[in-house]
């Protein structure tokens, strides 16, 4: 259980808070904000142990993390071993996540020949019931499913989680642990690690969970093909819900840039996202849509838990930093990292009035000290951009606290009307 949780009361029996976290997808890029942003929470938050949370939830790259955290990986342990590559204990590196998936393409192309044979016959056979291309149509099915093998996945969190002190078995772990994924010929979404499902081993769930269609092939378990988990829907929060959670912490990393509001704002040039080609066309579409369905399923959680607590973490739609970082490069993933920490400390001391009371429900306090310190994860090769960040965050302090002398004010103001009528 969380360590100093607060008791919630239902009839006259206490009842002790469950906390979980949903950690959403977003491929690489997402895992290394959401990381950024648990090491800013997990440093932020007094009365909340992220390793002994009650329940995790994780969708495609938030599976990763939600995984380790479950396996008592600290947000801490896990930058130093996805973001620098510096421990002792398999260092992570981006290269595993590019090989080619040289099976699949031989496997498609040895279906070339008879796919050929069969299309050159169904068009000799009916010549006029149907054009030419018509009749090779079927050579699509020679097209691979995915450009990159992701079995490194696989092998790389199966080594780490079957360390000693660890499991790679979901029915082995202390925290429950759920990982999302989508079953390609049905289309819903598949809970590994709910009943039925926790004989797959953590490893592999969590590469089904990632297999983003057309960049990673579907991943065979159990007869059945799976895909990412964000296909369905990018949160699924309610999967802690449902398992008793009365509070879950969620982190979202991929929403839609706006660029008239970047412009406006001043934190990054306008862009006409046209400009961008198809990558970021399809950037911006692909975050739209999970986005508008993430929005729908929160409201549907404030009438269907209306007892539960659920508060969202996510960047801001002016973000072009989080927008336009190449999600495959070594060096930007160390600075998304810092960035992705300077910015939910700013959300935190920002949001301190709407989520303190809502987080001391559960026993929780934002260490406010600990958000007026100046901080930084990195201080050599991206030292300017981090000192940026500072700044951001301290004036934001001056702000909030500028506010809160105005409203002291006002209030002295409005009582002293009133004793003088």
């Amino acid at each position: 259980m969380v360590q100093a949780r607060a008791a919630r009361v239902k009839g006259r029996k206490a009842v002790p808070s469950r906390v979980g976290l949903a950690l959403a997808g977003g491929g690489p890029l997402g895992g290394i904000y959401e990381l950024g942003a648990l090491l800013a929470l997990s440093e932020s938050l007094e009365g909340v142990d992220f390793n002994a949370l009650d329940v995790y939830v994780g969708v495609s790259s938030g599976g990763f993390l939600a995984a380790g955290l479950a396996n008592g990986l600290t947000p801490e342990r896990m930058r130093h071993m996805f973001i620098e590559s510096d421990t002792s204990e398999e260092p992570f590196e981006p290269e595993f996540l590019l090989k080619p998936a040289f099976r699949e393409y031989a496997l498609r192309a040895l279906s070339v020949p008879p796919l050929l044979l069969a299309s050159i016959w169904n068009y000799l056979a009916n010549p006029w019931s149907q054009n030419f291309f018509e009749s090779f149509q079927r050579l699509s099915q020679a097209i691979p499913t995915g450009i990159f093998n992701s079995a490194g996945i696989h092998q790389f969190l199966g080594r780490i989680f079957n360390a000693p002190g660890r499991s790679n078995d979901f029915r082995l772990l202390k925290r429950r642990l759920f990982l999302v994924a989508t079953d390609l010929d049905s289309g819903e979404s598949v809970v590994f690690g709910a009943p039925g499902r926790e004989h797959v081993p953590i490893s592999t769930a969590v590469q089904a969970s990632a297999a983003l269609p057309g960049l990673f092939p579907p991943v065979e378990i159990d007869g059945r093909h799976y895909v990412d988990g964000a296909l369905k829907k990018t949160l699924h929060a309610s999967v802690a819900l449902k398992e008793g959670a009365n509070l879950v912490l969620c982190v979202n990393p991929l929403v839609p840039f706006d660029s008239e509001l970047a412009g406006k704002r001043g934190t990054g040039k306008r862009h006409k996202l046209v400009e961008g080609g198809l990558p970021v066309v399809l950037a911006q579409t692909f975050r739209s849509i999970i986005h508008s369905r993430m929005q729908v399923g929160l409201s549907k959680y404030k009438t269907d838990y209306r007892n539960a607590d659920v508060v969202l973490f996510e960047p801001n739609s002016d973000d072009a930093e989080m927008f336009f970082t190449n999600m495959f490069s070594y060096a930007s993933r160390r600075r998304l990292c810092e960035h992705a920490y300077q910015k939910t400390r700013i959300e935190l001391y920002r949001r301190r009035h709407e989520l303190g009371p809502i987080l001391a429900k559960h026993g929780i306090r934002i260490r406010l000290e600990a958000l007026k310190e100046k901080r930084s994860l990195i201080h050599h090769d991206v030292a300017g951009h981090a000192e940026k960040e500072d700044t951001l965050l301290a004036a934001s302090h001056r702000l909030g606290d500028s506010l809160e002398e105005l409203e002291r004010w006002l209030k002295r103001r409005a009582e002293a009307g009133r004793k003088a009528a």
